[in-house]
């Protein structure tokens, strides 16, 4: 008797599983992007974009560790267009929002909560920098 279809099954269940797994600590990132150039580098106290006429957006779960209160700044070196960072809550909704106008805010946030940092594109060509 031929198992194979079961061994594609745990299989594909196992990958389903470590990709959700790597999502929710922080390693993964979800995206819908069209852009000449786009490169996301999420990191322990950064985010990094370099981007040409991108437009779409980046989401992925923020690890902060500590609890205490974070300082949040938006270095937008853009040469066009807008980008735009909302920090949510486990159930995303919106507790902080930066951009070019107001690029700098503070917040206390939970390290036993989840959060995540969401990024909006409009046609931005340059470099963008999130720092906490």
């Amino acid at each position: 008797m031929n198992n194979s279809w079961l061994y594609a099954a745990v299989l594909t269940v196992s990958v389903v599983a470590v990709i959700y797994l790597l999502y929710w600590r922080g390693f993964g990132v979800l995206k819908r992007i069209a852009a000449i150039v786009f490169i996301f580098r999420p990191g322990k106290n950064a985010d990094r974009a370099t981007l040409n006429s991108c437009t779409g957006w980046v989401r992925h779960v923020g690890r902060f560790r500590e609890s205490r209160t974070y300082e949040f700044t938006l270095d937008a070196g853009l040469s066009n267009g807008s980008a735009e960072v909302t920090l949510m809550d486990r159930k995303k909704q919106q507790l902080l929002k930066l951009n070019q106008h107001s690029p700098a805010g503070k917040i206390e946030l939970d390290a036993k909560s989840r959060y995540y940092l969401h990024w909006d594109f409009k046609s931005a060509t340059g470099r963008c920098e999130l720092h906490w």
